[in-house]
């Protein structure tokens, strides 16, 4: 699993969007019970943060020891350093199994192998996501421009699972239907720029080149947002639920 995420950690605690109340809704009826969940490439623990108010004791789990250092702490949320596809958890552990904004990074046939092996029977795993944000048609003229014309070839290969919405990545569980989710944000312009900063395309492209590509764009995009104090933002969820065993 590639980290990209390490060094800037506290701007991905700050500006990463968390996940909207309206995926939780839908998965925690499936469940028999909710005593553990394992939130894996917890990042910052956004997910985890959610998940604890309802199950006993949460895992999360990330190979960045920077971002767990930034991760919202709870009694019942357990941090620990560990990948994927190995970790030290007993047979049979887990009702609830989520990735969210990191399973693109996974190799996929040994974290399946992984989820099945710690899954409890009848359990759910839950792969979230969230497509490139809609705000106004100006500012996204500009955003897209950096996202394809600037940093494009700085991109890892791993983000074209995105972009397919994760319809590529092998999912060999009971896949269940889910609902279309917009996460809605209201954001200030030092938001927008905040979050830029976090893409994983940008870092690349600020190592190679030496200077940041947001430079190049913030002028346009400062005029594109105009006056607003605030704007909505718009990101389409990416959402693939199934049962394990």
């Amino acid at each position: 699993m590639k980290d990209y995420f390490s060094t800037i950690s506290d701007k991905y605690a700050r500006f990463r969007p968390d996940y909207p109340q309206t995926i939780f809704d839908f998965l925690y009826p499936l469940l028999k019970e909710k005593q553990k969940a394992w939130d894996c490439g917890t990042g910052n623990g956004q997910v985890a943060r959610e998940l604890a108010q309802t199950f006993s004791q949460v895992e999360a789990t990330d190979i960045s020891q920077s971002q767990l250092r930034h991760a919202h702490p709870a009694d019942n949320i357990s941090y620990s350093l560990q990948p994927a596809e190995s970790t030290n958890f007993d047979d049979n552990s887990f009702d609830l199994i989520t990735v969210a904004q990191a399973v693109h990074w996974f190799d996929f046939e040994k974290f399946n192998e992984e989820v099945r092996r710690v899954a409890k029977p009848n359990s759910i795993i839950a792969l979230i996501g969230y497509e490139l944000n809609n705000i106004t048609p100006e500012v996204d003229a500009v955003v897209r421009a950096l996202y394809t014309d600037i940093i494009g070839e700085y991109w890892s290969f791993e983000r074209k699972y995105i972009e397919d919405r994760y319809q590529t990545i092998p999912f060999p569980f009971r896949e269940l239907e889910t609902p279309e989710i917009t996460n809605i944000k209201l954001w200030s312009y030092d938001s927008l720029i905040g979050y830029l900063h976090t893409w994983s395309a940008v870092k690349s492209f600020m190592d190679t080149k030496g200077h940041n590509p947001i430079d190049d764009i913030e002028a346009d995009l400062k005029q594109a947002w105009g006056a607003a104090e605030f704007r909505k933002v718009n990101f389409p969820i990416i959402f693939r639920a199934g049962r394990i065993k």
